[in-house]
């Protein structure tokens, strides 16, 4: 079968969500009830055992299955290339790192100077806080680093489009 790597994430998200779901189902399907008159006689009111074993035969399939499909992804992920040489999963990893790192650059430019009057009994005086860093600098650093990891997204999500094959 021919796919690409998003279409196998795409695979991968649904059958996660059906898994999810029939295991959901699964648990309403553990118990079996009965009803147990006093002479001895059992009548049993719900069984739940066909449904049990069919659903949970279909959730270790799944299993193997997000599995496989997981393995093909993180085997293309590392051996598919940027243009800089990096693995795809590499990238990935360092556009995480690189987002942490703006996000807290960006919590910096929070930071404001200001001035304070404080008055005590027999002093008064302005206690003044001021940023020790050039905001500018900051802000064309976090510039610099959205240009960054916006150029990595690019080239992985044109590989993310090479087609290769797989077997179901």
């Amino acid at each position: 079968m021919e796919i690409n790597l998003s279409s196998l994430m795409s695979l991968i998200d649904e059958s996660e969500k059906r898994y999810s779901s029939l295991f959901i189902s699964l648990r309403k399907h553990v118990l079996n009830t009965s009803i147990q008159e006093l002479n001895g006689t059992t009548n049993i009111v719900e069984d739940n055992k066909k449904d049990f074993d069919e659903e949970l035969a279909e959730v270790n399939k799944l299993a193997n299955e997000i599995s496989k499909f997981k393995s093909i992804l993180y085997e293309k992920n590392n051996s598919f290339k940027l243009s800089d040489g990096r693995t795809i999963q590499s990238a990935i990893v360092e556009n995480s790192n690189l987002r942490k790192l703006k996000d807290n650059l960006q919590s910096l430019l929070n930071y404001h100077n200001f001035k304070q009057r404080v008055t005590e009994v027999n002093n008064s005086y302005f206690q003044i806080q001021e940023i020790n860093y050039d905001p500018e600098k900051v802000k064309s650093q976090i510039l610099q680093l959205d240009q960054r990891i916006h150029n990595t997204d690019f080239e992985i999500s044109k590989l993310n489009s090479i087609e290769f094959d797989i077997n179901l």
